[in-house]
């Protein structure tokens, strides 16, 4: 699989990384199912688990199933929540940054994070200062390699102003253009690594609104957008969209989540077929600008 460089950071990063929220948090996933679907995204070169603290079972499946492979990948996890998560502060409050990240260490059966990422707090609450300077601390210790935000919009405009970070982790996909327009080249400017998430869009063209993680407002976006490649078979729509995400230029490395091993494989195919056309780029670009409305911000 290919592999890009990852930021100004030493990691280079495989360009379709696996997202392990459906693992974690949908309905009737059993460990052994999780084994060897982690065991087949590891053999194909995926080199990025992408989880975080809230994603229920998640942690401690990737712990169990490939912790003793932890040479094989780079683990990037998430922070930022505390009573959400079962913790004794509130969330967004410094003083669960720690707690949060040694839970994760223990459940993931390891000893430190690649990254970790400050997630989707506001603007206002990046200001104050403290959970930058907690995870600091957490980096300084060898906790944690790398220091990210995961957000969108002016929140994320905000953090990549900072300085503070490493990487970004924010929405981008043929539903979901914001970032390309906002904030993507200013990640490029400041030398940070690049994860997409929501690479596909949810696949919502194939999914109903009661489905885990699908948001509605992504049906309403490609209803109005009426790409021509949306009345083609589901799997070429799929192709296309993961395609166009990993035509980004800024784009390192797209988190892609599932659960089933059937889907991966064939996200990985898709992948391998390399970037569009230009044209194709183009046209996609130029369709959302013509279209867009303003409250179509980066989803979170």
């Amino acid at each position: 699989m290919e592999k890009r460089k990852f930021g100004k950071t030493d990691m280079n990063v495989s360009v379709l990384g696996f997202g392990a929220a459906p693992i974690g948090m949908e309905e009737g996933v059993a460990f052994e199912e999780v084994r060897r679907l982690l065991e087949e995204v590891l053999e194909l070169g995926v080199t990025v688990i992408d989880t975080a603290s809230y994603y229920d079972r998640s942690e401690e499946y990737i712990g169990r199933a490939i912790g003793n492979r932890r040479k094989d990948y780079y683990l990037f996890s998430k922070c930022g929540e505390g009573e959400s998560v079962g913790l004794d502060y509130p969330d967004w409050d410094a003083r669960a940054v720690r707690p949060s990240v040694e839970r994760s260490l223990k459940r993931l059966q390891t000893d430190y994070l690649d990254l970790v990422l400050i997630h989707s707090c506001s603007e206002a609450i990046l200001r104050q200062g403290d959970l930058i300077a907690e995870v600091k601390k957490l980096k300084e210790e060898g906790l944690v390699r790398y220091i990210g935000y995961s957000g969108d919009s002016t929140d994320m405009l905000y953090a990549i102003g900072t300085g503070e970070y490493d990487a970004i982790e924010t929405s981008v996909n043929i539903a979901d253009q914001e970032a390309v327009h906002l904030t993507l080249k200013e990640a490029e400017k400041a030398g940070l690594g690049v994860i997409a998430k929501r690479p596909v869009a949810n696949v919502v063209w194939k999914r109903d609104e009661s489905e885990f993680n699908t948001p509605g407002d992504y049906k309403e976006r490609l209803e109005k957008l009426s790409y021509p490649f949306l009345e083609k078979p589901a799997d070429d729509i799929l192709e296309t969209a993961l395609r166009f995400t990993l035509s980004i230029p800024q784009v390192h490395t797209a988190i892609v989540g599932t659960k089933n091993r059937e889907h991966f494989r064939q996200n990985v195919q898709q992948a391998a077929k390399g970037k569009l056309e230009e044209r194709e780029m183009e046209a996609i670009l130029r369709r959302w600008q013509e279209v867009r409305e303003p409250a179509w911000a980066g989803l979170k």
